[in-house]
C-alpha cells in the first residue's frame, strides 16, 4: 500500500504549498515495544539487560546501559523513579501517556480564526491532531500528523512530537492540566497552524536521555537512537564500566572502584552542575549535546549570563541561579538541590519539605507564628518558595494569555503573601 498522503498547512494558515506525502516506518511499533518491554523490566526489576543496544555517548566514554541494566540491581530505586516527573518528561505516545481527552467534543480546539479548528482524534494504531481550514469558496483543507512523542510529565502539561521520516517537530497544540483541555501550544500563534517547529538537540537534551544527530537540518535524527526519559545515567553517568566490574568474578568492595558516578560524593559545585544543564536556563552551548556528563564542570560544555542579584530572573527552568540567589544557601557550604529533593522518588505534597527548613529554622521565628500558631506548619514553601507565573511559557487561546505557574526557588520573604 503506497504511503497515506495528506495536504500539508504552512505557517500561516491563509497560504497553503502543494501536497507532500510522509513516510510511515513499519518498524515503528517494533521500537515501542522495545521501549515498553525496557520500561517494564526496570519497573519489575527485571535481571535482564536493557533491551536496548549498547549505546556508545562519544568516542573515548563508557557506553550506556539503559535503565534496566540499573534496575537488575537497584530495582527500589529504578522502580519509585520511573513514576518521578524526571522519567516522565517523555514517553510514547499512548492512551495511557496522553492526558487529552478525544472523546467527541472535548477533542476540538477553536482558535481565533473561526475558519480554523484541531480536531484530536484516536485512530487504528494511533493518534493524530488535524487542522481544519474552511477557505473563503467553502472548500475545507486539513492537514494530520500522528501523535507519536508525549513531552511533559502532566504536572503542568503536555506537548506533542510527531516524526516526519527522520524529522522531529512540535504539533500545534497541547494539553493544559489545570484546565483539562487543549490549547495552542505555547508560543504558537492563535489562528495559525504550524507544523513545522523544529525539535533542536538542545530541546531534546532536556527531555530525552539519549539520541543521535544526523546531517542538517538541525531535527534530523537516527530514530533508534532516541532514549525518552530521564535515565539514571544523566545524573550517574555512563554505566557500562560499573556494570562490567560488578558481573565480573571480583567485583570491586570501595565505592571508588565502583566505575559509576555517585553525585553524593562530588563537590557542590559538581552537584549543582548535574541539575543546572536543565534546570539554570537556556545557556550558550560550548560543545555538541549530551557531551556533558555527570562530574565535568557544566562552565565547559554551557556558559550561562550572570545576572546581578537585583535583575528579573524568570521562575522557568532557572531554577539553580535562583537558589543561589537564596540566603539559605549562601550561609551553607553544602546546600544543595538534593538537600531537599530526593529524586529518586516522586515529590507532590509541598508540605513534605516544611521538616527540611525546620532542620534549621525555628517555627517560632517565623513572623506569622505570633498571629497564626501552629497553622503555619506546613506551609514554609507555599510562604518563602510561591508558585509564580512563568513568562517563558505562554499559550494564546482566544485572545487570551495563559502562563503556567512555576515555582520560585529563591528561598526569601515574599511581603503581600497572604498567609494560610
Amino acid at each position: 500500500m503506497p504511503p497515506v498522503r495528506a495536504p500539508r498547512i504552512s505557517l500561516c494558515a491563509a497560504a497553503w504549498p502543494g501536497m507532500r506525502g510522509r513516510e510511515r516506518f513499519a518498524w515503528l511499533a517494533f521500537g515501542c515495544a522495545l521501549l515498553g518491554a525496557s520500561r517494564a523490566a526496570a519497573d519489575s526489576g527485571s535481571s535482564e539487560a536493557s533491551w536496548f543496544s549498547i549505546l556508545a555517548p562519544g568516542k573515548g566514554r563508557p557506553a550506556l546501559v539503559g535503565d534496566a541494566a540499573c534496575g537488575s540491581c537497584h530495582a527500589a530505586h529504578a522502580h519509585t523513579f520511573h513514576q518521578t516527573a524526571h522519567a516522565r518528561t517523555s514517553v510514547l505516545a499512548s492512551a495511557a501517556t496522553i492526558q487529552g481527552s478525544f472523546a467527541p467534543g472535548a477533542n476540538l480546539l477553536h482558535t481565533a480564526n473561526p475558519d480554523l479548528t484541531f480536531v484530536m482524534e484516536e485512530v487504528a494504531g494511533g493518534f493524530r491532531q488535524t487542522a481544519r481550514l474552511r477557505k473563503e469558496n467553502g472548500e475545507e483543507v486539513t492537514r494530520s500528523e500522528s501523535i507519536d512523542i508525549v513531552v511533559g510529565s502532566g504536572r503542568k502539561g503536555q506537548s506533542y512530537l510527531y516524526w516526519d521520516g527522520d524529522r522531529l517537530s512540535q504539533l500545534p497544540v497541547s494539553h493544559w492540566t489545570e484546565f483539562d483541555g487543549w490549547i495552542n501550544s505555547p508560543g504558537y500563534v492563535d489562528g495559525t497552524a504550524d507544523f513545522d517547529r523544529p525539535i533542536n538537540p538542545r530541546c531534546l537534551e532536556c527531555h530525552a536521555s539519549s539520541f543521535a544527530n544526523l546531517d542538517a537540518p538541525s531535527n534530523r535524527y537516527d530514530r533508534t537512537s532516541l532514549v525518552l526519559g530521564i535515565s539514571c545515567e544523566r545524573c550517574h553517568g555512563p554505566g557500562s564500566e560499573h556494570v562490567a566490574r560488578f558481573r565480573s568474578a571480583t567485583p570491586p568492595a570501595h565505592p571508588a572502584d565502583f566505575g559509576i558516578v555517585n553525585p553524593a560524593r562530588l563537590s557542590r559545585a559538581r552537584q549543582l552542575d548535574i541539575c543546572a544543564l536543565c534546570h539554570e536556563g537556556a545557556g550558550t552551548s560550548r560543545t555538541p549535546p549530551l557531551t556533558f556528563t555527570a562530574g565535568d564542570p557544566l562552565a565547559e560544555n554551557l556558559s550561562f549570563p550572570r545576572l546581578p542579584d537585583n535583575a528579573h530572573v524568570d521562575v522557568h527552568a532557572s531554577q539553580v541561579q535562583l537558589l543561589e540567589r537564596s540566603r539559605c544557601f549562601r550561609s551553607s557550604r553544602t546546600m544543595t538541590c538534593t538537600t531537599c529533593h530526593d529524586v529518586h522518588v516522586a515529590q507532590r505534597d509541598p508540605a513534605a519539605f516544611s521538616p527540611k527548613c525546620l532542620g534549621c529554622h525555628q517555627l517560632q521565628d517565623c513572623r506569622r507564628f505570633p498571629t497564626l500558631g501552629a497553622a503555619i506548619a506546613g506551609r514554609c514553601v507555599d510562604c518563602h518558595m510561591p508558585l509564580q507565573e512563568t513568562a517563558k511559557i505562554i499559550s494564546r487561546n482566544d485572545g487570551v494569555a495563559s502562563h503556567p505557574k512555576v515555582r520560585n526557588h529563591q528561598i526569601a520573604v515574599y511581603p503581600g503573601l497572604a498567609g494560610p
